[in-house]
């Protein structure tokens, strides 16, 4: 268990995403995320995007009687983020949810409103218990800077970003300035979108072998690749409780220097982009 940000709260490095949850099987996802929980993995994001609102359903089910020990996340869409349009979001998202708040609110991405009208209406929903930190999603240094001299230090708990072995671009200044700032860092897809490297590619083969001399198996190895850097938090989207429990694995994986050396080399960081890839 890490800090997360500014919270103060404790929480596990890896944690539990929902993107397209609502697409395969209710029963399965609920059962998964259930198991998830069982062992650990009690950070728990979503968003009202995700499935108009229904994947948040499912997470509402899922952590029926376990409340107290999840880290509840979900997430505003940029045309909503109006002072108006952040309440009646967040209320969406609570009865989505069956709660009666959510332990960090984030901006999804930026969009027409200013962000000062939406950390407003964030910092008034703190103040009636509705969120307990709120933070962003999908915002570069540019950015980052601009949310930091609208809402002062100390407020913005979370950046969520792209971020997996085939796409390190936060390394080169969105993790920094996070890490100078106070801000947890949360990687989204980190297993790359339907892109993880096949056993037979020369990434692929690298991972194998890391992974067999942990007793391990290759996504865990990547999953504390990482979050090998306490300001980095991840979030995998398991839908069948096999994949939730190799997911859980990576908490107790050690990965040796040499081994982030030969993953780096594997992987290589390359050149900063113009712009902050998302998806």
């Amino acid at each position: 268990m890490t800090p997360f940000g500014s919270t103060g709260r404790e929480v596990p490095a890896i944690g539990q995403g929902s993107w397209y949850i609502e697409r395969g099987d209710r029963a399965e996802a609920v059962a998964a995320l259930r198991r998830g929980l069982d062992l650990g993995l009690t950070h728990l994001d979503t968003a009202e995007m995700y499935g108009d609102g229904r994947s948040e359903a499912i997470i509402g089910e899922a952590i029926a009687g376990w409340r107290e020990e999840v880290f509840l996340v979900s997430k505003v869409l940029p045309h909503n983020a109006s002072k108006a349009g952040v309440r009646a979001a967040c209320e969406r998202s609570l009865r989505h949810l069956k709660t009666d708040r959510l332990d960090c609110y984030l901006l999804h991405w930026r969009g027409p409103h200013p962000l000062a009208e939406t950390f407003a209406a964030f910092e008034d929903l703190k103040a009636q218990g509705k969120i307990l930190s709120w933070g962003v999603s999908n915002f570069d240094e540019d950015d980052l800077d601009e949310a930091l001299a609208v809402a002062g230090p100390g407020k913005i708990a979370c950046n969520q970003v792209l971020y997996h072995l085939r796409e390190r671009a936060i390394e080169h200044a969105v993790i920094p300035w996070c890490e100078r700032n106070g801000v947890a860092v949360t990687a989204y897809s980190p297993f790359g979108h339907d892109g993880f490297p096949t056993t037979g590619s020369p990434g692929g083969q690298v991972l194998g072998e890391i992974a067999s001399a942990h007793g391990a198996s290759p996504r865990q190895v990547a999953l504390a690749f990482l979050t090998r850097r306490p300001s980095v938090f991840a979030i995998p989207k398991a839908g069948t409780q096999a994949h939730v429990e190799d997911n859980a694995g990576a908490l107790r994986l050690r990965l040796t220097e040499g081994d982030l050396a030969r993953i780096d080399a594997a992987f290589p960081l390359g050149r900063k982009p113009s712009s902050l890839p998302m998806l």
